[in-house]
Order: C-alpha cells, then sequence, then structure tokens
C-alpha cells in the first residue's frame, strides 16, 4: 500500500511561538490594509463579501500550509503540519462592519478586539476580516497569522499570492484539493530518527571542517558574536510603565510617513533606513517618558529581527529570522547627537555580525527536545533582554489590488510578549512607510499621543536633515491605472 500522507515538521523557531503564547500574550502577526471599493464596493458603504471570500478560496492551492492544522505525535509531542480535514473557507474568511461612515479612530478600536482573539489551534492557524463601511465608500481587510507560521517577509509573500500587481475582474474556478491521510506516529518517529542521525552527521562534517582558516574564523565570529549577547543579557534593562506583566486587551495606532522623505534624510544625514526608524522610535519614546515623568535607568534596548531569508526560500512560510538586540540613546537630548549615536551602534552590529548570535540560538533550538524547547522559553519570558520589539519590514513598491479594489495603505500589528506591553512595527508600501503600534490597553492608556510623539521625532529628524515638511494641502499625482486582466470563471 502506497503512503501518500504528507506533513511537515515545525521547525524549533516556529515550535518557540507556540511556546511564547500564553493567555495573555497572542503570537498573531496581522495587517490591516484599506482599499477603494471598486467594483466591490455595495450601496451604504456595503462590499461583495461573498465574491472576496470566492476570491480568496480560487487563491489558496498558491498557499497549502492555509489549509493545514497542527497534530502532535506521540512519544516525540513534535508538533507536524497536516492537512485539515475539516477545512472550510468560511471558518477563516470573515466579515463585520462599522457604522457608516465609519472613521479611522472606530477602526482602530474594531482592529484592536478583533487581535485579542486567539486563533484556534485545531484549524488552521490564519483569519482574515473583512470591514466595510469606512467613510468614503472604503474598506478594510485584517489578516491574522500565528507567528510559528510566517515572520514578517515570508507573510508578505503570501500576501502576494492573494493580491495583484494590476487589477482584475473575473475570479478563476478553485482548483480541486483532496486533503492527505494523516501519517502514521511510526512513521514519524522513523523519520525523527533519520533526521537527528542525519544532523548528526552533518555536525561531525563541520567539526572536521574547523581546521581550516576560514571555518574558523566563521566559528569565532558566532562565538564571540554569542558571549556578546550573554553579556547583553546579564545586564538588565531599565523598568518602564509599559514592561509590567500585560493583560488581554489592546489598543492599535498606526502613523504614515512619505518613504522618499524617510530616504532623503537617510542621504542628509548618512547611515540607513532603519538607522532613521530607531531614530524615530528613540525620539518617541524619549517622549512618551517624559510625558509620563518615568526616568530610566539603564539601557534601554530594542530587538530589531534581521531576515535571513534566502532568494531561493522567498514564498515559502516559516520563519527565518536572527536578530539584532541595540541599545537607544534616551539620554541624549540633542536629535543630531543621538542619531549619529544610533549610526555608530549599527554600523558597529553590522562590523560585529551580531545576529550570528541570536542564529545560533535558533540553531540549537532545532537539537532541543520538545520538553527541554518549552523549558526553555518559559524561562525567555520571564527574563528582561530588552525593552521594546521593533521590526521593519520591506513591502512593494507598487500597488497590489484585491480583484480591482486598491490597496491604499497597509499598517503592520506586532504580537507582545510577556512584560512587553508596546510593540513597534513598519512596513514600507508603494512610496510610504506606515509605523503600526500595538499596546496594553492598561499599560499605555494614551497610545495615540505616543502616535504623536513618534510623528513629532521624524520632524525633529527633518529638521537637522534641512528637509521641507511636506505640504499637507498638496494634491498627490494621480497613479496610473494599470490595465485589467481578464480570467475566465
Amino acid at each position: 500500500m502506497v503512503d501518500d500522507a504528507r506533513y511537515t515538521r515545525l521547525s524549533g523557531l516556529d515550535q518557540s511561538f507556540l511556546h511564547f503564547e500564553t493567555p495573555n500574550a497572542y503570537m498573531h502577526v496581522a495587517l490591516t490594509a484599506i482599499f477603494e471599493a471598486g467594483s466591490l464596493g455595495r450601496k451604504r458603504g456595503g462590499i461583495d463579501f461573498d465574491r472576496i471570500r470566492r476570491h480568496i478560496g480560487s487563491r489558496l492551492h498558491l498557499i497549502p500550509r492555509y489549509r493545514q492544522r497542527l497534530h502532535h505525535v506521540a512519544p516525540l509531542g513534535e508538533p507536524i503540519w497536516v492537512d485539515d480535514h475539516r477545512f472550510d473557507v468560511e471558518r477563516h474568511v470573515r466579515h463585520c462592519h462599522l457604522p457608516v461612515p465609519g472613521s479611522q479612530a472606530q477602526l482602530k478600536t474594531l482592529v484592536a478586539r478583533l487581535l485579542e482573539r486567539a486563533l484556534d489551534r485545531a484549524r488552521p492557524l490564519w483569519e482574515m476580516w473583512f470591514i466595510e463601511g469606512l467613510s468614503g465608500g472604503r474598506f478594510a481587510m485584517l489578516i491574522k497569522v500565528h507567528h510559528c507560521l510566517v515572520d514578517g517577509i515570508a507573510g508578505m509573500d503570501l500576501l502576494a499570492a492573494l493580491l495583484d500587481p494590476a487589477p482584475v475582474q473575473r475570479i478563476p474556478a478553485a482548483k480541486p484539493w483532496k486533503p492527505a491521510p494523516l501519517p502514521s506516529g511510526s512513521r514519524v518517529l522513523r523519520d525523527a530518527i533519520g533526521r537527528r542521525a542525519g544532523a548528526s552527521l552533518a555536525l561531525l562534517r563541520r567539526v572536521s571542517e574547523l581546521g581550516t582558516a576560514g571555518a574558523g574564523r566563521e566559528v569565532g565570529a558566532r562565538l564571540t558574536s554569542f558571549w556578546g549577547l550573554v553579556r547583553t543579557g546579564l545586564e538588565r534593562v531599565s523598568e518602564t510603565p509599559f514592561n509590567r506583566p500585560i493583560g488581554p486587551h489592546r489598543r492599535v495606532e498606526w502613523v504614515h510617513f512619505d518613504l522618499a522623505q524617510v530616504k532623503e534624510v537617510k542621504r542628509r544625514l548618512g547611515g540607513t533606513v532603519n538607522d532613521v526608524v530607531l531614530g524615530v522610535v528613540t525620539g518617541g519614546i524619549r517622549r512618551m517618558l517624559q510625558r509620563s515623568r518615568s526616568a530610566v535607568a539603564g539601557p534601554f534596548r530594542v530587538l530589531a529581527p534581521v531576515s535571513v531569508r534566502s532568494q531561493a526560500e522567498r514564498g515559502q512560510t516559516g520563519n527565518r529570522v536572527s536578530a539584532w538586540i541595540a541599545a537607544l540613546p534616551l539620554d541624549e537630548p540633542r536629535v543630531a547627537a543621538g542619531y549619529r549615536r544610533i549610526c555608530a551602534i549599527t554600523s558597529s552590529l553590522r562590523q560585529n555580525q551580531e545576529e550570528k548570535a541570536t542564529s545560533l540560538l535558533v540553531e540549537t533550538a532545532e537539537w532541543t527536545p520538545p520538553l527541554a524547547l518549552a523549558m526553555s522559553v518559559r524561562l525567555l519570558r520571564q527574563a528582561r533582554f530588552f525593552n521594546l520589539i521593533v521590526t521593519n519590514i520591506p513591502g512593494p513598491d507598487f500597488q497590489l489590488h484585491l480583484l480591482d479594489a486598491p490597496m491604499i495603505a497597509a499598517h503592520p500589528h506586532v504580537p507582545l510578549f510577556d512584560n512587553q506591553g508596546l510593540g513597534i512595527a513598519l512596513l514600507s508600501y508603494a512610496g510610504g512607510l506606515s509605523l503600526g503600534l500595538v499596546a496594553d490597553w492598561d499599560l499605555v492608556p494614551d497610545l495615540a499621543q505616543v502616535a504623536d510623539a513618534m510623528e513629532a521625532a521624524f520632524a525633529d529628524l527633518r529638521e537637522v536633515a534641512g528637509v521641507a515638511r511636506p505640504d499637507a494641502n498638496a494634491t498627490p499625482p494621480a497613479a496610473t491605472p494599470a490595465p485589467v486582466e481578464q480570467h475566465a470563471s
């Protein structure tokens, strides 16, 4: 009998996000996208939701993981991805509305409430909510995907599978799909033994290669970075009003920047776009803490994920990230001097290849048994290596469409971890840069003021760089409409 069961093992890093999740810390990454209605619009701000759902269903063959669920096989206890025999797109593509005309503030409140809902681990770990009723006939799409499924780059690749660079009208018929049977426990165990044996042989080969000069330098660099990370972790970060145990409720805000202006600030002051981002975050957090009269005693560190995804791995699910941990100069009141310090910090991180330290931890997770991995994550949840996560995701520089509805804005949302009541994600898209803020409801009650502080911090950077403030009254040039593609039904 031919065994046609298909399954995929989660990597150690992917598994860790399952363990990081608690009743108050939901481990889904998310995106709020706003669309002009196009032909999807209906009277009184409604949308043709049935057509949207059929469109999503017609694209699921491009992202097979969206029809798979977690499955645990004894005695290993390691989770694997298997086809969901009960898959129903109606459970994942949902519909809700705001009272017409819905405001941005009302949308943010609704998005925050939807982010508070944990994903059902008995089903594929994603949801899409389509929110109608926005002013101007627009609608929004909120995508929630568990972090064990994607990192930021993979999330954008998956978004590209659902949307198109040119408007389309017709929806092709969904391709037939037949779920594969569950693999037997004996097969999973046999495969695991073979995988670990292969990994052991690979380790022996790497050890035998350490005598070469190149390999020795590589190992030395990674160990040096790792011990630097350990020393950093031994120095406890500063206490802040938002680095406390979080609750179940959230607030959401977003700020939009002109990407051309961000790049012009970078060109004039030096550094990189990420340095400008960290400059904005530094200035914004400094204002936030000053407003609350909170003194920072000790280092204030941010964790900045660094993608290690190769071009060949684009379009694949799972996490392929390492990270930097950097102390921000909150003690520097002078904007230009603070920015120079940020550039020096990130330059040193790049030169020392600090991301190799966290990548070593990620590789170690591949060898760690499930129970030991879970215990390690519990210890990490209690430790305070950093105060804040700041992730910067590059998106497409062209406009995307849901059928013929153009996506005019996209705002990212990062999950909150224990004792970290504020998270920041940035996403570039079609000439803009969105800074998405997610916060614990009680720890950061003034999140709108934090968003204002981020805008003021960017204004400070523009001023020291001599970049003129954008004219709020100027009419943006009209985008050239792309030709409509026709697909057979």
